[in-house]
């Protein structure tokens, strides 16, 4: 057999780790190494979303039929209700004050399910590795000369390209940052290397969610007609939001609780991020809500504290041959239920350039410049986006005054129609322009 075109080394297994090894192994001369740091590729966390934009991502990557069959889709081509919004924080019952309404809606998936699919598509070019955690990489100044790869366990690898796929914590990042930083002192410009240096640690965000799953046979003992049996809900409240919508085939109930302290924004935590928490604790924060809520809470067996960290926006994705995508490039609130969603559109514009005929390890570098060209400022806008939506579902949004009865309509109203116009882009919008920006860039067209 020729020696591979390329050999692409993926530092985690999370989903957009794999949805870019399976994407290229569309060109069979691509060697894939995914390396991840776990025992097994069992990712993190219960529930995954897919809006209408990223949905289509994974039919133009051949994956939408088998994921079809673990989750249940809408019909493209009519209008869904994919949310209902409530204001939840009502001792004596919430008040619904608005809907969500797209073609197709959102696609929700147990993530053990989802990623089942992803790794049962692995092509034989591509070789996982487990309990692989990388401790350090070397990039060297020619482009012709392998990247090295140092793994905590006494290993070695070499690459052409490196992509960082390794979350909010990645180590790549990590070290792609001081690498910028040393460039940067090397050219005298040692301002811009300290603050280049501060982006390299995540920074909490104040806020904490609670994530648990709950059996729907026991939502539906407890609750006959609860609401989340049937359709995905936000409830917002002051300082505290939740989101929850069925899961696998509707045998459960995915949630997650939201405690917010926004002065407490970019702050370091002296705590563990992710911890078991009783029933109890996120209660006691949820105590003065509604009804149904309370039910919900009342079935839950297990959960866990997350504490929701950031990256601070980054002056670029890559550094030479190294390129972080996900988490680890741009990790970024929830509230815009598009973190699954913009990995996925990095892997694909990524996969793009790389499988491109004319892509040798002599253009890596451009390929580089062009996918930081193209998906760093777009992501970095659903993050600004994120943020504005974090405000609106825990009622710290400037201007709101909802303490007071005489305009508390009203100001429901300016919520809802804030938060669709702030999500229309989920389903108004594709990811073809952007690939055709991409390789018409480089093909040289643009």
């Amino acid at each position: 057999m020729p020696p591979p075109r390329l050999r692409v080394a993926i530092c985690g297994g999370g989903i957009g780790g794999l949805v870019l090894a399976v994407a290229l192994s569309r060109a069979p001369d691509i060697d894939v190494d995914v390396y991840e740091a776990a025992r097994e590729f069992a990712d993190i966390g219960a529930g995954v979303g897919l809006w209408p934009r990223p949905w289509k991502i994974m039919k133009a990557l051949d994956l939408a039929e088998d994921l079809a069959k673990v989750t249940s889709v809408p019909p493209e081509d009519e209008l869904t209700v994919a949310l209902e919004f409530r204001k939840g924080d009502e001792p004596c019952g919430g008040v619904t004050f608005g809907q969500m309404v797209m073609p197709g809606g959102l696609i929700s998936f147990h993530r053990p399910d989802f990623q089942r699919v992803i790794l049962q598509r692995l092509a034989r070019s591509c070789r996982p590795h487990t309990s692989k955690r990388l401790a350090y990489y070397m990039q060297p100044a020619s482009a012709s000369q392998p990247i090295q790869l140092f793994f905590q366990d006494g290993t070695t690898a070499t690459c052409d390209l490196l992509v960082g796929a390794d979350g909010v914590r990645s180590k790549v990042r990590e070290i792609m940052v001081k690498e910028v930083a040393d460039d940067l002192r090397a050219r005298g410009d040692l301002s811009a290397a300290s603050q280049v240096l501060r982006s390299a640690r995540p920074a909490w965000s104040g806020i904490m969610a609670y994530r648990t799953t709950v059996r729907s046979e026991a939502l539906q003992k407890q609750y006959p007609t609860h609401r989340l049996l049937r359709q995905p809900y936000v409830y917002f409240g002051r300082n505290t939001q939740m989101v929850a919508y069925p899961i696998a085939r509707g045998s459960l109930v995915n949630a997650a609780a939201f405690t917010a302290r926004c002065d407490l924004e970019n702050t370091q935590l002296d705590a563990p991020w992710v911890v078991d928490a009783p029933r109890s604790e996120f209660q006691e924060a949820f105590a003065d809500w509604e009804p149904e809520v309370q039910a919900l809470f009342d079935c839950v067996k297990t959960t866990s504290r997350w504490a929701i960290h950031t990256v601070t926006p980054l002056g670029s994705f890559v550094h030479r041959r190294v390129i972080l995508i996900g988490d680890a490039a741009n990790a970024m609130l929830p509230f815009q239920g598009s973190g699954a969603g913009q990995a996925v559109e990095d892997a694909y514009i990524l996969s793009a350039l790389l499988t491109h005929p004319s892509t040798t390890v002599r253009d890596l570098e451009r390929v580089s410049g062009i996918f930081d060209t193209i998906r760093r400022p777009a992501a970095q806008r659903v993050a600004s986006l994120s943020r504005e939506s974090a405000l609106l579902y825990t009622f710290n949004y400037p201007g709101l005054t909802l303490d007071r009865d005489d305009c508390r309509e009203e100001q429901l109203q300016r919520i809802h129609e804030q938060m669709v116009n702030r999500q229309a882009w989920t389903w108004e919008t594709t990811a073809e322009p952007d690939l055709e920006r991409a390789i018409a860039m480089l093909e040289g067209r643009a």
